[in-house]
């Protein structure tokens, strides 16, 4: 069974940075994309950023690029979200899936960790 757990959320100010993680188990990880996405107060899940299997190419939605990175270290079936220069509108959760193609979710998703950026 596969089981997906991120980590990493909570409250900071506007300019300050957090560094999500995604620990995934149940299966091998790394012949898969993996991403993260997130979800506002009523609105739609979207998504953040991807890494391809190897690791070796990353992509981004427009309104994160400069300001995040997406890693994954295979070897510990992790996925992580380095989040510099936040702001208010980046509140959300915050939601890892193990599958993905382009910016499409398969997989599974975590139970999702919160971010709330003050302003």
């Amino acid at each position: 069974q596969v089981h997906v757990a991120e980590s990493g959320g909570g409250l900071v100010q506007a300019g300050g940075s957090l560094r999500l993680s995604c620990a995934a188990s149940g299966r091998t990880f790394s012949t898969y994309a993996m991403g993260w996405f997130r979800q506002a107060p009523g609105k739609e899940r979207e998504f953040v950023a991807g890494i391809s299997p190897s690791g070796d190419s990353t992509y981004y939605a427009n309104f994160v690029k400069d300001r995040f990175t997406i890693s994954r270290d295979n070897a510990k079936n992790t996925v992580y979200l380095q989040m510099n220069s936040l702001k208010p509108e980046d509140t959300a959760v915050y939601y890892c899936n193990t599958e993905l193609i382009e910016t499409h979710p398969f997989g599974s998703w975590g139970q999702g960790t919160q971010i709330t950026v003050s302003s």
